[in-house]
């Protein structure tokens, strides 16, 4: 193994949280503020606190629709056909009739964008193959995710006794939804038509107000019932920051605006991301043991970035890089190390490094011509 320290000084400072006494959400019962990249935690208020989460439900359905898409077990571009369970759906809906068919891409539009129950129990079906099957999906990704404090029943969010999140919980959905970036090119819709079989229009506007009225909000998902009040899980970017907040049960859809503007005025007037490494540059070579090539570069697998507020003191850190010996042959995106961020030897995040090609095992000849060439050099016998 191959270890070295880097140190560096980076000009920003370590993170504090907000002061505990000052409520940014203070019409809510539940809410979370974090930074996308690092996962930083800003705000929270009753953040474990369960409490059922209405058409926020389709943040998981979406999660779910969008791995399947990435993974070609469905297109964008393939037909479901409505069924009269779909077409029976009350709550929100687009009024999606039985028998007719719509395109894979339509209906998540209809989804994140006007919260159509019935398109989204249309996509159960054609994923799990039925409402239970796919509720059990659902359910097998929370435990995937360690999500603890969730439970659904349904992948719509009308209320059930045993349907419910955190925001906690709901804003590690979300995490994982955006890393599925598509997505937001269906959240960031604040008005648009979906033509119907018949050739006649549905107006779809957007549940959530804040895409067309908050500066850099492309998502995700509002959410009512009486049960669970007016909720929202919103994600903003400025720049290079990226912010995810979750409010729950708010009195109306006005103050659950209205806080999650609050944690998100807050959370980009306070914080800034610094980048430290990029994923697209090298962190040099390492050997490779009887592979085709004898050295290959090695890269992060995801940048190395840093969340410090605005004015504060300044930081030093140091990066303890870790890169294991590698045998041939190797796939393209595997492990071979690890990148650990320090501050007074404390951890501060850890980022694994990655080779990104195939290195084949070398053969007889290759070994023969390796060996040859060291002999003619006068490197070996």
């Amino acid at each position: 193994m191959k270890k070295f320290l880097i140190t560096l000084l980076i000009i920003f400072s370590c993170v504090n949280k907000v002061n505990a006494m000052e409520d940014l959400a203070p019409n809510s019962k539940s809410a979370i503020l974090l930074e996308v990249s690092t996962g930083k935690v800003l705000y929270e208020k009753n953040s474990n606190e369960k409490l059922p989460p209405a058409s926020m439900t389709k943040v998981m359905s979406m999660l779910l629709i969008m791995e399947a898409i990435d993974n070609n077990k469905i297109s964008y571009d393939d037909e479901v056909v409505i069924s009269d369970n779909a077409s029976s759906m009350g709550g929100s809906q687009i009024f999606l009739q039985a028998g007719e068919k719509y395109k894979v891409k339509d209906l998540l539009k209809g989804i994140a964008v006007a919260s159509g129950n019935d398109a989204v129990v249309a996509m159960a079906e054609k994923i799990g193959g039925s409402i239970e099957n796919f509720v059990k999906m659902m359910n097998d990704k929370a435990k995937e995710l360690g999500l603890v404090n969730t439970h659904f029943d349904n992948p719509h969010g009308l209320d059930s006794e045993t349907h419910y999140t955190t925001a906690n919980d709901m804003a590690k959905m979300a995490q994982e939804l955006l890393k599925h970036p598509n997505i937001l090119e269906y959240t960031n819709i604040y008005e648009d038509y979906l033509t119907k079989n018949d050739g006649s229009s549905i107006w779809l506007v957007n549940t959530n107000k804040l895409v067309r009225f908050y500066e850099g909000v492309d998502g995700l998902k509002t959410g009512f019932t009486e049960s669970a009040g007016y909720c929202i899980t919103t994600t903003a970017k400025k720049q290079d920051l990226r912010l995810l907040s979750v409010v729950m049960n708010a009195p109306t859809s006005d103050l659950r605006s209205k806080d999650t503007v609050n944690m998100l005025n807050y959370g980009f007037n306070t914080y800034k991301l610094k980048t430290l490494f990029k994923s697209d540059n090298s962190l040099g070579e390492i050997e490779i043991v009887k592979g085709k090539k004898e050295k290959i570069n090695v890269y992060l697998k995801d940048d190395v970035t840093i969340l410090n507020e605005i004015n504060a003191e300044d930081i030093e850190y140091k990066y303890d890089i870790n890169i294991n010996k590698v045998n041939a042959p190797i796939n393209k995106d595997s492990k071979v190390g690890t990148v650990r961020v320090l501050d007074n030897n404390n951890l501060v995040l850890e980022k694994d490094l990655i080779v990104k090609e195939d290195i084949m095992k070398a053969n007889v000849i290759d070994l023969f011509k390796r060996v040859f060439k060291l002999f003619v050099s006068g490197k070996t016998l």
